[in-house]
């Protein structure tokens, strides 16, 4: 099937920028050129499913709505600062287990952004680099408090095969 009579550019950037913050689009286009974005369509719908920079993965479209960031796509949206907002911090002790792909627990919080509620796709970072992404069980509010319990599910971290 053809893909949809759409801009694919347009329709991630608002898709983007809706999920993360007004803006968070523009450093893809600040640090490499439209040429270098590809989408990849499916055959039976004509939907985006993903969509890549340099053959680089960026993120994949759930069926939810929501996108499945790599960490790829997490460290280029990490160049804009009100990404920040979409990101936890785990505490020293939790950092080696974050990094093979195992779920951050609630007590392992140190901060998170304001912008992290539940379900939303989340950048488990360093202070300064991304080490895993994963998605939100429980919201910004209730991770700090909580001290049982799973705050980020990761999905895949950077010694994650």
């Amino acid at each position: 099937m053809k893909p949809l009579p759409l801009n694919p550019e347009e329709k991630i950037r608002h898709h983007i920028d809706a999920l993360f913050g007004t803006g968070i689009y523009n450093i893809l286009t600040i640090h490499h050129s439209t040429k270098d974005f590809s989408f990849e369509y499916s055959r039976r719908t004509g939907r985006i499913k993903n969509f890549s920079i340099k053959n680089q993965l960026v993120a994949t479209l759930r069926t939810d709505g929501g996108l499945a960031l790599t960490i790829f796509g997490a460290t280029e949206f990490l160049g804009n600062e009100r990404f920040k907002e979409n990101c936890v911090i785990p505490t020293e002790d939790a950092l080696p287990f974050v990094r093979q792909g195992r779920s951050l627990f609630c007590k392992h919080v140190e901060w998170c952004g304001s912008n992290v509620k539940v379900g939303s796709d989340v950048a488990i970072v360093d202070e300064w680099r991304v080490v895993a992404v994963g998605r939100a069980l429980i919201g910004c509010n209730h991770m700090k408090n909580y001290h049982k319990g799973i705050a980020v599910k990761v999905r895949e971290g950077i010694k994650s095969p």
